[in-house]
């Protein structure tokens, strides 16, 4: 049926064979979850991360772009999920009957500013609620590995907003004429880079300096984390601003690099639209001196 259609994953492109043992081990095991069928389906073809750990996220985000295209058909989602968050986001007093309590103090009030990594599911549901609420593009499954943060205030206890950092964009010309490297230096050492692809502070919190101070913390604190659990240590930050929404005052304020504009055609090309149609600021955050040097290095070590 699908002899002559291919599929890329991770920039691999998957040929008719190996499309076609993941329809059958898709059809054949129905009664297990999105999550435990990508983990089988990255076991047979050993899609695993440098650490050894098995690229599971991204093998369902693979699968279910798969399922949107009618290739394959994937369990429901379980309705659990989305009745829990909403339980917890009410019991964090968020409830949209409810005003918030706008907090409008000098920052020394709330140090330290603290990341807190959301690791449990209640944590992770509670952020996603956040984001989904309160970030103007929403929440979507990013692409490829992420880690999620809390950012919270040591001093008063509050949560202050979230942050997120993925897999960079696939190719964004301006990006990559900025770095120098060729589509070989790109594919061998894009996953040097990691994107913010969602950085909200709460919009009843109006304090002087914040954002850009929880960006020059989460450029000494992220790297070291990403290191630790995906095995390689990134050597430069990007993201994206929409200019119809943000000027990216506080990206400036703490250093990051303006390199160009996106085309305004998506986060990854023509399939992953992540960020939407129009045009995007791009800023880079080097995170070493040799950075460029890493990026287009072309040692097979």
């Amino acid at each position: 049926m699908f002899s002559t259609y291919t599929e890329k994953f991770c920039g691999q492109v998957i040929e008719t064979e190996k499309l076609d043992e993941i329809i059958e081990i898709v059809n054949t095991f129905q009664n297990l979850s999105r999550t435990e069928l990508a983990s089988t389906i990255c076991e047979l073809f050993s899609w695993k991360r440098p650490t050894g750990k098995l690229k599971t996220v991204e093998c369902r985000q693979f699968l279910e772009r798969l399922d949107l295209k009618g290739i394959i058909c994937l369990p429901e989602c379980r309705e659990k999920y989305i009745k829990k968050s909403k339980k917890l986001f009410n019991m964090h007093n968020f409830n949209d009957k409810q005003k918030q309590t706008v907090i409008s103090v000098k920052l020394q009030f709330l140090t330290p500013i603290l990341l807190i990594r959301v690791k449990t599911q209640d944590q992770r549901k509670l952020w996603c609620e956040y984001i989904d609420r309160y970030h103007y593009l929403g929440f979507n499954i990013p692409f490829g590995a992420h880690l999620r943060y809390f950012i919270k205030s040591g001093a008063t206890e509050d949560i202050l907003g979230c942050f997120q950092f993925s897999s960079p964009a696939w190719k964004m010309a301006a990006r990559d004429r900025w770095i120098g490297w060729n589509d070989t230096q790109r594919k061998k050492n894009l996953q040097k880079i990691i994107n913010n692809s969602r950085f909200l502070i709460f919009p009843w919190i109006k304090v002087k300096n914040m954002a850009s101070y929880v960006l020059s913390l989460a450029s000494r604190i992220v790297p070291e984390e990403w290191n630790t659990c995906y095995g390689y240590r990134p050597v430069l930050m990007e993201t994206l601003v929409d200019q119809k929404q943000y000027k990216g005052t506080c990206y400036k304020a703490s250093n990051w690099i303006l390199c160009g504009q996106t085309t305004g055609r998506g986060r990854n090309d023509k399939e992953h639209n992540y960020h939407g149609m129009s045009v995007k600021d791009i800023y880079v955050y080097p995170l070493m001196s040799s950075f460029r040097k890493e990026l287009i290095n072309n040692s097979l070590s």
